[in-house]
């Protein structure tokens, strides 16, 4: 019995020491507020239609998407560590994300991955990941990415995998990331297709490695009050699965953007473009070329508050033969206030403006893809009010 007792106690500290090895962390942003947003409903064959859409409501996540996260690390020896993410957004004003009753895609997942890493080699990682245009955005944006920011929501529904939103989180993803060499790092990344092909003439089912493939190379600059990010992506043979190759059409999208903290004032700016081949194949008609340009700044004020002023347009280049033809702009005005009620609590409130030329896509930033909601015309403008608090833990 003793002797029992004792190799208990050996095996009790055994694992322990095995579970001390590796650090895990819990960490999330519980972020919700209240949005309205009026819009006129735009044209049907050339007549105003009467009325005004609105939206008024609780919207989870419109300073930082809501999220629950679990990282860790475990040394392996000569610098050497494992790693590994997983995060999943949550929805906490429709009790949607994580686990939710009733879901039928199961995890609502912002990253998922694993990977090693040395201080002196850098990190290879596996899974779902951000592309590199993620985080370039968001470094260069008034508002660090935020839903209903100029940039976020123009990009987001114009088609770019170059925004601070989901359409940047690829999934079978292979990436590269640099150490740090004195502010400067880079990041390449591989996200497998995997798509099956139309069923041949005996029924083959084959899947294509580099059918909706994409691939991306980004580097950034960080250093004092100067940061600069450049950016190249590319989707490659985009298509539903099933269908014949024939269908595809590729993307290509640069970005270059950079920030400088003036102290008084933290001054920004950035251009991108998108260029679409085979556009006569398009399955997602707001997917044309295209250019985006936004400016901003971040304004100290008081002990613990900002103001944020965003600018940006969207100059589209679409199309001829499309039923509506993509040649016009939209552009949006964004005004916040953001305050640090404490080191993890923040209140923020903010305005945005948005104008659609009558040939342009139908951005807003509630409806347009981004919000549930019915805002956004062609030809139209829209007015948005929002307001709310940010958690993080």
């Amino acid at each position: 019995m003793q002797k029992k007792l004792i190799a208990l106690a050996v095996a009790s500290l055994a694992s322990g020491a095995a579970f001390a090895q590796t650090n895990v962390t819990i960490y999330g942003i519980a972020d919700a507020g209240y949005v309205y947003s009026s819009g006129d409903p735009g044209k049907l064959a050339g007549v105003n239609i009467p009325g005004t859409n609105t939206f008024s409501g609780i919207v989870s996540g419109i300073l930082s998407g809501s999220r629950l996260g679990f990282r860790g690390e475990e040394a392996l020896g000569n610098g050497l560590k494992a790693i590994f993410t997983l995060e999943y957004a949550l929805n906490i004003d429709t009790n949607a994300g994580l686990g939710y009753s009733g879901s039928s895609t199961g995890l609502n997942s912002r990253q998922q991955f694993v990977g090693l890493s040395s201080a002196t080699l850098g990190t290879v990682a596996l899974g779902r990941q951000y592309s590199p245009g993620y985080q370039a955005t968001a470094n260069n944006d008034p508002m660090g990415g935020a839903l209903v920011e100029s940039q976020s929501f123009l990009s987001a529904n114009a088609g770019y995998t170059i925004t601070p939103n989901s359409a940047a989180r690829w999934d079978n993803a292979l990436t590269y990331t640099t150490p740090n060499w004195s502010g400067f790092s880079a990041k390449a990344i591989y996200s497998f297709g995997e798509t099956q092909d139309a069923f041949g003439t005996y029924n083959d089912k084959n899947v294509s490695v580099t059918d909706n493939s994409k691939w991306a190379l980004g580097a950034n600059y960080a250093n004092g009050p100067l940061n600069i990010d450049v950016v190249y992506q590319a989707r490659d043979n985009i298509r539903p699965t099933g269908t014949p190759a024939i269908n595809s059409f590729d993307t290509q999208e640069w970005y270059v953007g950079g920030s400088y903290d003036l102290k008084m004032v933290k001054l920004m700016g950035s251009w991108q473009g998108m260029n679409v081949s085979n556009s006569t194949r398009l399955i997602n008609n707001s997917q044309v070329d295209s250019q985006l340009w936004q400016i901003g700044a971040v304004i100290p004020v008081l002990s613990a508050s900002n103001i944020h002023l965003g600018y940006a347009q969207l100059m589209m280049d679409g199309n001829n033969k499309a039923v509506i033809p993509l040649t016009g702009d939209s552009q949006s005005a964004t005004l916040a206030w953001t305050t640090a009620l404490s080191k993890r609590t923040t209140f923020y409130a903010g305005y945005v403006w948005a104008s659609n030329d009558k040939k342009s896509i139908a951005a807003a930033p509630v409806g347009g893809g981004i919000l549930t909601g019915a805002i956004g015309a062609r030809g139209e403008d829209s007015n948005t009010v929002t307001a709310g608090l940010r958690h993080s833990f």
